[in-house]
């Protein structure tokens, strides 16, 4: 898959379109991805310990990893803050990097602090 947890990307596609966020999950079997703050959905919830009120509950609802491209963060990218393809690029004696096909700036998951 083109992206992996901790990613900032761009929905390219649906009602969602345009929209940036935060990979939270990668459903790799499904081939789908939860995004922070994209595609809420409502969820009726009966009343539990956990929560007395019941109701509904809005939370996040997986889309297709196809709709999404990731975010570029180099300045001098054309397509700075943009959404762009990856491709993989390996160094003799190193590990695979995903790098902006654009810009050939490499591209790393932010890290939770």
């Amino acid at each position: 898959m083109h992206v992996v947890k901790n990613d900032i990307v761009e929905i390219i596609a649906g009602d969602e379109a345009g929209k940036t966020g935060k990979i939270l999950a990668v459903l790799s079997k499904k081939d789908r991805l939860l995004v922070e703050g994209v595609n809420y959905i409502n969820k009726h919830v009966r009343p539990s310990q956990k929560n007395p009120q019941g109701g509904r509950v809005q939370k996040e609802a997986p889309i297709a990893a196809s709709s999404v491209l990731v975010v570029c963060t180099n300045k001098n990218c054309a397509k700075y803050n943009r959404g762009v393809r990856t491709r993989v690029k390996q160094e003799e004696g190193k590990s695979k990097v995903r790098v902006c096909y654009k810009c050939g700036h490499a591209i790393t998951a932010e890290t939770e602090v």
